[in-house]
């Protein structure tokens, strides 16, 4: 099976200065980069430790 072209999305709640991509059409995993540096890389995270952050965020 090819792998799969992250498709990369910004959250509604973001601002212009502090903006962060998330990618979640892989299979199990989760990857985050920052919009203004994706050349610096790619964070990938399992999708439940994800869950867990989104969450902790939105209490936060």
């Amino acid at each position: 099976m090819p792998p799969v072209t992250p498709k990369w999305r910004t959250s509604s709640y973001t601002g212009t200065e502090n903006c962060v991509e998330v990618a979640d059409s892989e299979p199990g995993l989760v990857m985050v980069r920052d919009t203004k540096a994706r050349s610096h890389g790619i964070l990938a995270i399992q999708p439940a430790a994800w869950a867990v952050f989104v969450e902790f965020a939105k209490n936060g």
